[in-house]
C-alpha cells in the first residue's frame, strides 16, 4: 500500500509566545527544532521511502521538513513549495496574543475563529505584499476560515498530491495547524460541525496507508 506522511512544522517562536501567526514567517525554538527530530525518529520507525515532498511558503514548515529528510537520509528527495499549504490567513488577528484576543472578543468567539469551518476572523483592510507571493502572481487574503483554507488546498491535492500517490509513491507533507486539519477533514470525511474536535499537535506524523484506488485503509499517529 502507497502511504503519505503528514506532520505539523515543530513549535515556531508565535506558537511559544501564544500568538497568532498565519502568513507571517516566524522561525523554530530551539524545542521547535527537538521535534524536528523527534518527528523524524517516529518516521524511521517505519522505513518509509518517500518520493517527494510538499511543504509551504512558510519558514517555520521549510526548516522543519529540511531537518526531517536530513535525519531520514532523505535529503535528495525533491521537494515541492506552494503557498496552498500555508497556514491560514487570520486577518487582523495576526500578531495579536491568543489571551488578549479572548478578552477583546470573548472566549466563545475566539474559538469559533480558531476552530470552527465557516468563521471568518476579522479581516485587514488592505492585503500584505509579499515578494515570495508577488512573483507568482497570488493575492494574500485578507483573512481565511477553515472552508476557504480548505478551497485552496484541495486543487493542489488533486493536481500533486493524489496522482503520485496513485502512482505508488510515498509522500510527506509538512505544513501547518489548519491546512493539515483540513486535509484530514477531506480525508476522514468528517462534518463540518465536528471538525472543531480535532487538533493537530506540532512534530507529531500521521500516516495514511491507501490502496490502489485511494481509499483509506490504515490511519495510525507516529510515536
Amino acid at each position: 500500500m502507497v502511504k503519505l506522511v503528514i506532520t505539523r512544522h515543530g513549535e515556531s517562536q508565535a506558537n511559544r509566545d501564544n500568538i497568532f501567526t498565519g502568513w507571517s514567517d516566524v522561525p523554530l525554538t530551539q524545542n521547535g527544532i527537538a521535534q524536528a527530530h523527534q518527528a523524524a525518529q517516529a518516521i524511521l520507525q517505519h522505513h518509509i521511502e518517500f518520493d517527494d515532498v510538499h511543504t509551504s511558503y512558510l519558514q517555520r514548515a521549510i526548516v522543519t521538513a529540511n531537518l526531517i529528510c536530513d535525519q531520514l537520509d532523505q535529503l535528495y528527495v525533491p521537494i515541492h513549495k506552494t503557498w496552498r499549504l500555508n497556514e491560514r490567513h487570520y486577518g487582523a488577528l495576526r500578531g495579536m496574543n491568543k489571551d488578549v484576543a479572548k478578552q477583546r472578543f470573548g472566549t466563545q468567539q475566539v474559538g469559533k475563529w480558531r476552530r470552527g469551518y465557516r468563521d471568518l476572523p476579522p479581516q485587514l483592510t488592505e492585503a500584505d505584499h509579499d515578494r515570495r507571493y508577488d512573483r507568482i502572481g497570488v493575492s494574500v487574503p485578507l483573512s481565511e476560515s477553515l472552508q476557504m483554507t480548505e478551497e485552496r488546498l484541495l486543487p493542489y491535492w488533486i493536481d500533486q498530491i493524489a496522482p503520485r500517490l496513485l502512482a505508488g509513491h510515498n509522500q510527506l507533507i509538512v505544513a501547518h495547524g489548519s491546512t493539515l486539519r483540513a486535509l484530514v477533514k477531506y480525508l476522514d470525511e468528517i462534518p463540518d460541525d465536528q471538525i472543531n474536535t480535532v487538533e493537530i499537535a506540532n512534530g507529531a506524523p500521521i500516516m495514511y496507508d491507501f490502496d490502489a484506488q485511494l481509499n483509506v485503509m490504515k490511519k495510525i499517529e507516529l510515536t
